[in-house]
């Protein structure tokens, strides 16, 4: 029961459709059919080009992860498992909200709210992956994908290291790793598609 109920916590939290509802009030915008039609502070950005309602999005974005992992603490206590499900189903409904029609953000903002209350290593490890990899390719895309790749993998091969100075230590490199890799998997799929559309681009 505590499992699903970590999962509820973090998929009510995260399915709230932080830029669609702004946007929608602020400008009388659809995010969802503006601009790259993602609902997260980068479009809101491009589009409005406001500063305010990009730094209030991420903001709430940021704090969707955040509470979601300080809430299943205060209800479980310091448990690896519990707090990660609540990431894992916080950065998918961001992603695929229920409210608009599965559509949603990229995940970046939730789940690096969430992992810094849970274990920053996993940061840490993502933004330096993903600076040496913009540098190398100048791709927001194509860094976000691969830094995911290769935080997932350091979660398996550096499980020591990066429990050991987590918040809360899971039980086991498999949890460790597995969960990760999850968050990691649905942050892959939203960065995945503009790749794949440019690569069809080029074949055709």
């Amino acid at each position: 029961m505590n499992y699903l109920i970590s999962l509820a916590i973090g998929y009510l939290i995260g399915s709230f459709p932080t830029a669609f509802i702004i946007l929608k009030k602020a400008r009388d915008l659809d995010i969802t059919q503006t601009g790259s039609g993602n609902v997260g502070a980068l479009n809101s950005f491009r589009v409005t080009k406001s500063k305010r309602i990009f730094l209030l999005v991420l903001i709430i974005d940021f704090l969707k992860g955040f509470l979601s992992v300080m809430f299943s603490v205060l209800l479980f206590g310091p448990e690896f498992i519990f707090p990660m499900l609540s990431i894992i189903a916080a950065v998918f409904s961001h992603c695929y909200s229920p409210w608009i029609n599965q559509k949603g953000g990229k995940g970046l903002a939730t789940a690096t709210g969430g992992t810094l209350g849970l274990s920053v290593p996993i940061i840490i490890i993502w933004i330096f992956m993903w600076s040496v990899l913009y540098q190398f390719r100048r791709d927001i895309n194509f860094a976000s994908v691969y830094a995911s790749v290769m935080t997932a993998l350091s979660s398996v091969f550096g499980f020591s290291v990066m429990n050991k100075f987590s918040y809360f230590h899971a039980h086991s490199k498999f949890e460790f790793g597995f969960l990760v890799t999850i968050v990691m998997l649905i942050i892959i799929s939203k960065h995945s598609s503009p790749l794949k559309e440019r690569l069809m681009k080029k074949i055709n």
